[in-house]
């Protein structure tokens, strides 16, 4: 279905107490071609109808007894679900015109009505109305995509991190600084260090636990913002064998490029010679 489909199906109210005025409004648009045209001359239940109806489009005029256009468009204001107030005011005076656009309507029509005036106005406006309207179901669409790729996203990720944590000993991240914010597994109690294995805090360490070229090796991986995979690290603690561990990571980066850290994990090979 095209625009001019949309256009020619889309739900019009005339609101106008003279009688006449609702009469050549209605018969203008309906040889416009305009389908679905209503009409009321009772301004106080212009604001129920549209809360059932959701008018693409209320042409509205300013001088009613019991309730005024203005009186009117301010009921219409206090619908929550319609950010976009589709009226136009019919008016004979010059200076209420100003006053309607500043309380809210989007345009006018002049009184007596200019039928040429009257098709043009009226298309303009439904055209922008149902652009508006398309724009904010993609918006939604687009925002409920959003939602559910995110889900999908953390459930991977919380997938991913459980399936890693099964087949390694340990689970680590890294920050951008290098400092872990997640170490999960027995890496605790298996090395009795701060995981320094892949850079951390070494104070208090005795010296030469750790193989430096090996460590020097993986810290130039990291700094250079590359994955590994199965990198070899060696230990060793006095009056034991020499411990032999493999560890892999990847680094982590936001939508716009930027280094967020390192994500990864390791397990104990067996003891080396």
């Amino acid at each position: 279905m095209t625009l001019e489909d949309d256009i020619s199906n889309a739900q019009i109210l005339i609101v106008d107490d003279q009688r006449a005025n609702v009469h050549l409004l209605s018969r203008l648009l309906g040889d416009a071609g305009y389908r679905n045209v209503t009409s009321t001359m009772d301004p106080t239940q212009v604001c129920a109808l549209h809360r059932r109806n959701s008018y693409d489009l209320i042409l509205l005029d300013l001088q009613m007894p019991a309730m005024d256009g203005f009186s009117v468009i301010e009921g219409l204001k206090t619908n929550q679900a319609e950010r976009y107030l589709p009226v136009i005011v019919l008016t004979a005076q010059p200076g209420h015109k100003l006053r309607a656009l500043q309380v809210g309507a989007k345009d006018f029509i002049s009184k007596p009505f200019d039928l040429v005036e009257v098709k043009t106005r009226i298309h303009n406006m439904l055209e922008v109305r149902l652009l508006y309207r398309k724009l904010e179901a993609y918006s939604k669409e687009l925002e409920q995509a959003v939602a559910e790729r995110t889900a999908e996203l953390r459930e991977s990720e919380a997938r991913y991190r459980s399936l890693a944590e099964l087949a390694s000993d340990w689970y680590w991240e890294q920050d951008e600084r290098g400092e872990f914010t997640k170490v999960s597994g027995p890496v605790m109690e298996m090395l009795g260090i701060h995981v320094s294995l892949l850079g951390g805090d070494r104070a208090g360490e005795p010296s030469g636990v750790w193989d430096d070229a090996e460590q020097a090796a993986l810290q130039a991986t990291i700094a250079a913002r590359k994955p590994f995979i199965d990198f070899v690290l060696h230990r060793r603690e006095a009056d034991r064998p020499r411990q032999q561990f493999r560890v892999s990571g990847q680094p982590m980066f936001d939508q716009a490029c930027r280094f967020l850290g390192y994500r990864g994990v390791g397990v104990e090979v067996s003891a080396g010679r």
